[in-house]
């Protein structure tokens, strides 16, 4: 039996993140269906969990209460929206789960609200453990009693939503993790790269250093796949790059430079021509090593 609370959803892209929170949608009883730009992938996602496509996001947001979308890119994202918009009317909801700048997300709003419809920015954080998993942390902006109707649909995706203002609030909280998310993975890596070469077992420095004040989640979930040359992506390189760039624009903005930033997508750009893009971004690993070799 369907909850009564849950809101008729449809997904626009089934990306890995877009994957992983359709499929939580379908489990709960809330998915009405999904579209992908590129066919195959959503037949295939559609084979595997027995979901209705929609020919055109126009068709999705006209069958469906709430549209979430997941994109890679800024101009994606408008493209979508404005694909989206014959279908929307009075009291429909576009949830955003891209990560794109701020005034795009203000943008995308303003097209969406000229059709009478609502529109929140709601970037995730955790990875593609996280969209699998059903427990992303989901940071947005937009009208609080809007999201607050919408919780029980999103229970399905996330075990963390927190409203932090007006629309673009979602997005410069995201940046705020993203810069994070650099300088953690540059202290990691570089770390284990150094305990690598003292001839450490690095297992038990793992285990022991994530017990104590320097632990941390990418510590525990990338550090053992890194020091076993194992790059399978939870979150690209090519993404977190990015998303830097957002950020890089955003505080030149602000007249300002910001060191972590402007040093990680340094790193991301050696990395990227050495093709390591679809890599996950504890791959910078590869970097650090290179840092103790002999020439």
């Amino acid at each position: 039996m369907t909850d009564s609370n849950l809101i008729k959803t449809g997904v626009i892209g089934l990306g890995t993140m877009g994957q992983g929170m359709a499929a939580n949608l379908q489990r709960s009883g809330a998915l009405a269906g999904a579209w992908n730009r590129t066919r195959s992938r959503a037949e295939a996602f559609a084979d595997e969990h027995n979901c209705t496509l929609f020919d055109d996001p126009t068709s999705l947001a006209a069958g469906c209460e709430l549209i979430i979308t997941s994109v890679s890119a800024d101009n994606d994202l408008l493209q979508v929206v404005d694909q989206l918009l014959s279908g929307l009317a009075l009291g429909k909801v576009v949830l955003d789960t891209s990560t794109v700048n701020s005034e795009t997300a203000r943008e995308a709003a303003r097209r969406v609200t000229d059709r009478g419809a609502l529109f929140l920015d709601a970037p995730v954080s955790g990875g593609s453990e996280g969209a699998i998993n059903g427990t992303l942390a989901m940071m947005v902006g937009g009208d609080a009693a809007t999201l607050d109707r919408l919780r029980p649909t999103l229970t399905a995706i996330t075990n963390s939503v927190t409203h932090m203002g007006p629309v673009g609030s979602g997005q410069a909280t995201k940046a705020v993790n993203q810069i994070m998310v650099a300088g953690i993975n540059q202290a990691v890596t570089e770390a284990l790269a150094f305990g690598q070469q003292q001839g450490l077992d690095m297992h038990k420095v793992i285990e022991v250093v994530g017990g104590g004040a320097a632990g941390n989640w990418f510590l525990d979930h990338r550090g053992k796949t890194m020091v076993n040359n194992s790059f399978t992506p939870g979150f690209k390189l090519a993404l977190h790059n990015k998303d830097l760039e957002i950020i890089r624009q955003m505080a030149a903005q602000l007249g300002v430079e910001l060191p972590i930033v402007e040093m990680t997508l340094a790193d991301y750009r050696s990395l990227l021509n050495e093709g390591h893009g679809e890599e996950d971004i504890s791959t910078l690993f590869h970097h650090k090593r290179d840092l103790f070799s002999d020439g």
